[in-house]
């Protein structure tokens, strides 16, 4: 299995904060996701946490040292600066910002800054009255303007005692903000409007009908589009997933609400993906009490909900937004999915096995066949962020040929 990650070259900094310990998931996350880590840490840096620590996690020789006697005829700083595909800085300490910002080579990590064509991603840690001193302030302003990019800070309590920003940002952010980095930016310019997650259609203050969609896939192609520099736009139902970053949310709860959200933003949208299992009924009535059971009828009549992906296709022509619709059936999968594509007025559309353990509801993996006018591909079981970066890849390709034409 393969991931953005897979073969990548990590050359990761490490300097003399409390904060390192956290880097060393960091490093250990990499390595399972496929990246190839080297770390280099400052003489500081082995003070709070040992190079052992880092070689057991990444698998390879900690550097530590310009002048070591082992492999010295490569030129460590060099090989290192050349092997990058990014370098990342983590935690950097007011000292090491302070240097990397007057040029200074004294040390195997700053060398090897300077010498790397690679993007660098600084990520501060510090005491926040440190953080917020005008000479440290000033020096981040400086590595910005060499082109460098600089993962804010957290706020928080810290081991000082102190409230403030200068926390070490999570894995999970710090991971996104690396992935940015490193994507093709091959949707730039896009503007993408995407759906996730169940709608809610209420019986009462109490209860609703609703399905088991969990907005793993929506919210996976909201992040990775995001990431190939597409602006974003995420109308989702209720989940209890975070927005992704950078990414424009749009909460409702009922399937009115989705389709009133979709049509309000779907005339700036180039790319749209309706992800989301939107219920198609209703309830006739809602109570405006809770129904005691005593007295409830056990009849629930029920009207359809409008269907906005063949709403959708209607006005594709009119606007001219590429449209991706989804399938989720439990039985005769392509037929289904191919009489959607034409009922609806698709471009393309995805079609997923919810009867599988792997491919169906609130599971992180997925295996979607795609199907267009130009005909049928099956994708790999991999995660839903995966598939929605193979997803991507067609979509990539579909907006190319129309380009062309």
């Amino acid at each position: 299995m393969h991931t953005t990650f897979a073969g990548k070259r990590i050359v990761l900094g490490v300097t003399g904060s409390i904060a390192a310990f956290k880097v060393a998931g960091w490093v250990s996350n990499l390595t399972k996701e496929e990246a190839r880590v080297a770390v280099i840490m400052t003489d500081s840096a082995c003070r709070f946490v040992a190079p052992l620590t880092f070689a057991a996690l990444s698998g390879e020789r900690v550097h530590t040292s310009l002048f070591t006697q082992e492999g010295a005829e490569a030129i460590a700083h060099i090989q290192l600066a050349r092997e990058a595909d990014l370098v990342v800085i983590a935690p950097a300490t007011a000292q090491t910002i302070a240097r990397l910002a007057h040029g200074l080579a004294d040390d195997l990590l700053s060398c090897t800054v300077l010498a790397t064509r690679a993007k660098v991603l600084i990520c501060p840690a510090m005491n926040a009255q440190m953080y917020s001193h005008p000479a440290v302030q000033e020096n981040i302003e400086k590595l910005k303007g060499y082109g460098y990019q600089i993962l804010t800070p957290e706020s928080g309590r810290m081991a000082c005692r102190e409230e403030g920003v200068g926390r070490l940002p999570e894995w999970e952010q710090a991971r996104e903000v690396m992935l940015q980095i490193l994507a093709v930016p091959d949707l730039a310019g896009e503007k993408i409007l995407i759906t996730a997650g169940p709608t809610r259609e209420p019986l009462d203050p109490a209860r609703f009908l609703s399905n088991r969609s969990s907005g793993k896939m929506g919210y996976s192609l909201a992040r990775t589009a995001r990431r190939r520099g597409a602006e974003v736009t995420l109308i989702s139902g209720p989940t209890a997933l975070a927005c992704p970053p950078d990414v424009c949310c749009v909460r409702v709860e009922t399937a009115r609400e989705m389709g009133e959200a979709v049509l309000a933003h779907c005339q700036q949208a180039t790319v749209i993906v309706k992800a989301a299992a939107v219920a198609d009924f209703r309830p006739v009535t809602m109570c405006a009490e809770k129904v005691k059971k005593e007295q409830a009828d056990l009849q629930l009549p029920l009207e359809q909900t409008t269907d906005i992906l063949k709403e959708l296709g209607k006005l594709k022509k009119k606007t001219g937004f590429l449209l991706v619709g989804f399938a989720a059936e439990s039985q005769n999968h392509t037929a289904e999915g191919e009489k959607k594509l034409k009922n609806k007025n698709l471009d393309l559309i995805a079609i997923n096995d919810i009867g599988s353990a792997n491919t169906g509801f609130e599971v992180d993996t997925n295996q979607v066949t795609l199907l267009d006018k130009e005909g049928i591909s099956s994708l790999p079981l991999v995660s839903k962020e995966q598939t929605a970066d193979l997803i991507w890849d067609h979509v990539v390709q579909m907006l190319e040929k129309r380009n062309k034409e």
